[in-house]
């Protein structure tokens, strides 16, 4: 009995002991904790999955920033490459080349592509000049001024209405974008500005961007360093870039629920600010926890990125958590109301019913819990859906005898699997439709036969036949009391395309540094493509130099009778499979043949792809980056297929490298040529060439102006010694064989250091030496002057020079390049025709010549100055012809001689004498009145006629002149008209009787005697 009491005790049920209020409130407490720990875990859950979606946002769309980044600054290195692979582009070739680029069409967010040549502030001119005479008659560098160096846009594709805005601008005398022209310059690499408002915007404060600048430079000098690679500067590539045009759909669809901020540099500064995908107050409710704030570097500028997510870019995830609470308070409401009812009825029930009644209430309760499990797990099961279907990679789970359980919508999409393929009742199927896009199915298939255990996993990387790669990774895991695989899959197409182009150009890149042979360089692009798709064979052949012939370039994988069927045949006798290479180079395009079995006319015309198990051919024409042709790539599979846009991205990118190769050699060749060319010429130049070093020189100038001399002229005249003392520190380094004959020498006295300075300038020219350290001292590049030097027989001679300080060593003079050329004989004979020229020969006298020119120069003077005053005397001899008559003509050059002494006697150093005829003589007389010039002249006429002249036959000859004077004004017409008077004067002296004197004062009587024969 005890026990059955206890028993009965034990067995009643809990509304026994506590009311339906307190058993309604106790189910209500213990719903609301169930639905609070549920409702806990699918917030944290909602928020996980949040914070990994927007990492994962923002790294995509960093790395679609870095990576359209990188394509841009490419396009700028096939500009770089034109220009590399040409001495000079013109503006045809430049447009030419980006029309086939398309850059505005393929490359969104890039305003154009430039070209800025270095210009020289002496050279602003011609530059200006030569453009506007390619077509441009209103171009004009700006902004206006004098500035050392000038950068302005000359070219720039294409050249639309915004673009015509910044032609010409200079943008060297920007500071940021100059600064990015001297990072460009002397790194080599692309460089990128800070923040700037583009020219093209027209002021536009609003509008933000930067320029990417690649330099160019002079490949026939040197740029390893940083002194060379300034020295070696031509120009430079550049493009501009608008903020918002370039950040336009660099997100996709997902960005639009990101508020995207870029900044120029490392703080977050509304100065610094290029980039704000929402502007204001557009802003204003993002997120203060999904903030995201990284650091990106491109082409050696630093850029500050921060993302914030947007309100609604949680979407549902957060809204499940919720749902899941309002669902438990339902349920725990209906519960905790359930249980208030079946307590309450319970309470009311008879007694003998009590038993049953309890019964029935925990079928009830059963029958809640069978439902809220069913309600949670189908919940379970959405979620679990919705989240598959949502994720990037595709996921399939199956057994370990290829059942298939699920998988999601990335799956189906990333494996085109068709609706009509019933895959989960014939996994079968799927497996055999994901083996017929592979091009190799033993990595697939290995993984299914040996599938990992416990917690490792396998990972394989598959090749479609399309050109796509997916990354695998195979799994195990425990679904129940079975064992289970979960599969997925990523299309890493294009990151293992963006890691073998910039592998496959880094390795060619430094084979071509390094000087490795080109079929070494053909060879390594040809294996990158093959190991990208290894049902691939390629070759690459190549153009002969006739263009006549194909010739091997590389094909390291088909067989040799192939190769060597085509190698040094002309393209008109190469047909069949070689002929679809021949038609790729004429026609200068792609060719494909996807089954050449129907693309055969007959049997004979193919045999050597039947020969070779080939079946299909792609044909890539390799370019120059001028477009010339060079060969062509070849791709070669063994079973009938065309090419998806993977792969003719990658041929196409294959052929760009070729190309490059075959260029680099040609102009590696040229270069090579052209060095021992430009020796031979300088050992064999008809001009003497110096090659000397003025370092010591320019050191010795600093030490000078850092002891406090500031006038370096004065200081060399003050102290002559100094000038010779630097005279001493220039090194001749090297002399042509035309400057060792000019001085006397050879090469054993230039090896044993017997030439100096001395063999251009001597003692007596330091002075000439001295003016030309100053010149290139002070920043000059050329400077010509003329000398004296001495040869090493000891022969003082006259040589012309120049002296030309080369490109990059302005500062430190250690290279400057002298020619020189003996004058000598030039100058003598100079003089000898100056004097032939300007005397007469029997006189000494000046000649007509040389005195018309004086007279010239002196009324020139007169019109300068008006006050000032001048005469001229003509003289005639009286009766000169009876002399020559009567003594013959020696005796009358004689007496042509002794006056022409008589006249020299009686001159100032400033008069000018002259003999204008036969006998007629004139005198300039500046500075002279005519009162003072009748004073000279009687006192000639009367020298002459006291002079008598004695012949050598000893006959004694007295001569008298007539003498005419006209005063000489600024107002004449020219300097005719003075002598026109003058004549005149005299004629009237003649006919006046002779040995007189008269003067044409331009009054009415015009002529008015004066003195008179007494």
């Amino acid at each position: 009995m005890p026990t059955r009491a206890s028993s009965s005790w034990f067995a009643r049920p809990v509304s026994h002991w506590v009311g339906p209020h307190v058993l309604a409130m106790l189910v209500l407490a213990l719903c609301l904790g169930l639905t609070y720990g549920a409702w806990r875990n699918a917030h944290d859950v909602s928020e996980q999955q949040v914070q990994a979606d927007f990492d994962f946002r923002v790294r995509e769309l960093m790395n679609n920033i870095g990576g359209r980044m990188q394509t841009y600054i490419q396009v700028l290195h096939g500009v770089q490459g034109l220009y590399a692979s040409s001495r000079e582009v013109t503006r045809r070739e430049f447009h030419a080349y980006l029309a086939v680029q398309q850059v505005d069409r393929h490359f969104p967010g890039i305003h154009g592509i430039g070209y800025l040549p270095l210009v020289s502030g002496g050279a602003l001119a011609r530059h200006e000049a030569s453009v506007r005479a390619e077509g441009y008659p209103g171009y004009a560098v700006r902004p206006h001024g004098q500035r050392a160096w000038h950068a302005p846009i000359t070219y720039l594709e294409p050249l639309s209405e915004s673009n015509l805005l910044a032609f010409g601008y200079d943008i060297w005398s920007e500071p940021v974008r100059r600064a990015a022209l001297e990072q460009a310059r002397d790194t080599g690499q692309a460089a990128m500005t800070g923040k700037i408002q583009l020219v093209q915007d027209g002021g536009n404060a609003q509008a933000h961007g930067f320029l990417v600048v690649l330099p160019v430079y002079d490949n026939s000098l040197p740029h390893g360093s940083v002194e060379q690679r300034r020295a070696a500067l031509r120009a430079w590539v550049f493009a501009p870039f608008r903020m918002a045009d370039l950040m336009a759909g660099v997100g996709g669809e997902a960005s639009r629920q990101l508020d995207l901020e870029i900044y120029d540099g490392a703080q977050l500064a509304d100065a610094a600010l290029m980039f704000d995908s929402l502007p204001g107050t557009q802003s204003a409710g993002a997120s203060a926890t999904l903030v995201a704030r990284q650091a990106i570097s491109i082409a050696g500028r630093a850029w500050t990125v921060r993302v914030r997510a947007m309100p609604g870019f949680d979407g549902e995830l957060l809204a499940r958590p919720r749902l899941v609470a309002m669902t438990g308070v339902l349920v725990s409401l209906a519960l905790a109301l359930a249980a208030w009812l079946l307590a309450v009825g319970r309470a009311r029930a008879q007694a003998a019913l009590l038993r049953s009644s309890e019964l029935t209430g925990q079928l009830e309760q059963g029958q809640a819990s069978v439902l809220a499990m069913a309600e949670a797990a189908q919940r379970s099961q959405a979620m679990l859906r919705s989240i598959l279907d949502s994720t990037i990679d595709g996921i399939l789970v199956d057994s370990i005898d290829g059942r298939i359980f699920t998988s999601n919508r990335r799956f189906r999409d990333l494996w085109q699997v068709p609706d009509a393929l019933d895959w989960q009742a014939d996994g079968a199927a799927l497996v055999r439709h994901v083996e017929s896009q592979l091009e190799q199915a033993a990595p697939f298939l290995g993984a299914r036969t040996h599938a990992p255990h416990g917690h490792r996993e396998r990972r394989d990387v598959l090749h479609l036949r399309d050109g796509r790669v997916v990354e695998q990774y195979v799994r195990s895991m425990q679904l129940g009391n079975e064992q289970a695989r979960l599969w997925t899959f990523r299309d890493i197409s294009e990151r293992s395309q963006m890691e073998r182009r910039e592998h496959t150009r880094r390795q060619v890149l430094e084979m071509l540094a390094t000087g490795a042979p080109l079929e070494r360089v053909l060879e390594s692009v040809v294996l990158s493509v093959q190991a990208d798709h290894p049902a691939m064979l390629c070759s690459i052949l190549l153009l002969d130099e006739n263009r006549h012939r194909l010739v091997l370039g590389a094909a390291p994988s088909l067989p040799a009778f192939f190769n060597l069927s085509s190698h040094g045949h002309d393209l008109d006798t190469l047909q069949g499979v070689h002929g679809i290479a021949v038609q790729a180079l004429r026609e200068g395009q792609r060719v494909i043949v996807g089954d050449l079995h129907a693309a055969a006319d007959g049997h004979e015309a193919m045999e050597l792809a039947w020969r070779a198990q080939l079946q299909s051919c792609w044909a890539e024409p390799v370019r120059g980056g001028s477009g010339k042709l060079l060969g062509v790539l070849m791709a070669y599979h063994r079973q009938p297929m065309l090419p998806g846009a993977a792969h003719l991205a990658r041929l196409g990118e294959a052929a760009h490298l070729a190309g490059m190769a075959i260029e680099q050699a040609q102009v590696a060749l040229a270069l090579r040529a052209g060095e021992a060319r430009f020796r031979s010429l300088y050992d064999h130049a008809p001009v003497a060439l110096w090659e000397q070093d003025w370092s010591a020189v320019r050191a010795a100038l600093d030490a000078l102006e850092e002891a406090g001399v500031r006038d370096l002229g004065a200081h060399f005249q003050a102290h002559p010694d100094a000038l010779q003392r630097l005279a001493g520190l220039v090194r001749i380094i090297d002399a042509n064989g035309a400057a060792l004959a000019q001085v006397r020498a050879n090469e054993e006295d230039q090896r044993r250091g017997a030439l100096g300075l001395a063999q251009n300038f001597d003692d007596s020219a330091l002075p000439r030496f001295g003016d030309a350290l100053l010149a290139l001292a002070g920043g000059a590049h050329l400077y010509e002057c003329e000398s004296s030097f001495v040869r090493l027989d000891g022969a003082a001679r006259q040589n012309e020079l120049s002296l030309l300080v080369m490109p990059g060593h302005a500062d430190s003079l250690d290279f400057v390049m002298v020619s020189s050329l003996d004058i000598t004989e030039r100058k003598r004979m100079n003089a000898e025709l100056l004097q032939l020229a300007t005397t007469d020969f029997l006189t000494g006298l000046p000649n007509r010549r040389h005195f018309m020119a004086a007279l010239a120069n002196e009324h020139a003077r007169l019109q300068r100055e008006l006050a000032s005053c001048a005469s001229v005397l003509m003289l005639d001899i009286d009766h000169f012809k009876r002399v020559n008559d009567e003594y013959g003509h020696a005796v009358g050059d004689a007496v042509l001689r002794h006056l022409g002494a008589l006249m020299c006697q009686a001159l100032r150093k400033v008069d000018v004498p002259g003999r204008v005829g036969g006998e007629e003589f004139a005198i300039l007389l500046p500075g002279t009145d005519l009162a003072a010039a009748a004073v000279f002249a009687e006192r000639l006429r009367r020298r002459v006629v006291e002079s008598s002249l004695t012949t050598d036959g000893g006959i004694l000859i007295t001569i008298t002149v007539s003498i005419g004077m006209a005063a000489m004004a600024g107002t004449d017409a020219d300097c005719d008209a003075v002598l026109a008077r003058a004549d005149e004067a005299l004629y009237r002296a003649k006919r006046g009787g002779r040995n007189r004197i008269e003067q044409n004062d331009g009054g009415s009587d015009g002529v008015l005697s004066k003195f008179m024969a007494q």
